[in-house]
């Protein structure tokens, strides 16, 4: 279950950064694999408050829902998937905000499905290879914590590179002057490119692979 999220990622990337990296990514996890199957895209989770506005509500273009209604979705989609006769439902978030979600999700699925083949799996191997992860690889490389960034820096726009060169408007990527000229944007996307967000994709799927065959061990 690829998991997304519609935010503002600052002048130069789309909105739906997270929903098309995550589907990308959930489809050569799945190739590599060999015998899995990718359901459509969550695409809308919890982004921060309304009232007052805080997290990514704060910048236009952001879609949040509350994190109760967000559970309900993932268990009632995981309960389908186990009616339809799947036996490893994994969550694949590509977004910090809702992590500790899928875990309460397949924490309380695993309890009740208990004695039974199927089992859900949270894996936050993803999501630490999609950030701490490629943030070692940049540095290794030379680049620094205020340049590679948190949001829609020099990491999420060379992951958007390499997915979907069209994911980025290289106009306002290039005409950045740091963190302050871009609205929503923690670090500088300048230096960018796709070749540089490679390492990361295939981080991300190395290790995702890894942890599902794991985790489909242990169960």
């Amino acid at each position: 279950m690829p998991i997304g999220g519609t935010e503002q990622n600052g002048p130069h990337i789309v909105l739906g950064k997270h929903n098309v990296r995550a589907r990308a990514l959930a489809g050569r996890i799945a190739g590599e694999l060999g015998d899995a199957l990718v359901a459509p895209v969550i695409a809308y989770v919890p982004e921060g408050g309304m009232n007052p506005p805080s997290g990514h509500m704060r910048y236009p273009g952001t879609i949040t829902v509350p994190a109760d209604a967000y559970r309900k979705v993932l268990d009632s989609a995981a309960r389908s998937f186990r009616l339809a006769g799947f036996r490893d439902i994994v969550f694949l978030g590509d977004h910090g905000d809702y992590q500790r979600d899928n875990a309460i999700v397949a924490r309380q699925l695993n309890r009740e499905w208990a004695g039974t083949p199927a089992r859900a799996h949270a894996l936050a191997e993803y999501y630490r290879a999609a950030t701490g992860g490629f943030a070692k690889t940049l540095k290794a490389r030379g680049y620094g914590d205020a340049e590679i960034g948190a949001h829609a820096g020099l990491a999420d726009t060379a992951l958007a590179l390499a997915v979907d060169p069209g994911l980025v408007r290289a106009e306002q990527q290039q005409s950045a002057t740091g963190a302050a000229a871009l609205p929503g944007v923690s670090g500088d996307p300048r230096r960018a490119t796709a070749e540089l967000g490679k390492a990361g994709i295939a981080a991300i799927v190395s290790e995702t692979v890894a942890a599902i065959r794991v985790a489909v061990a242990r169960r």
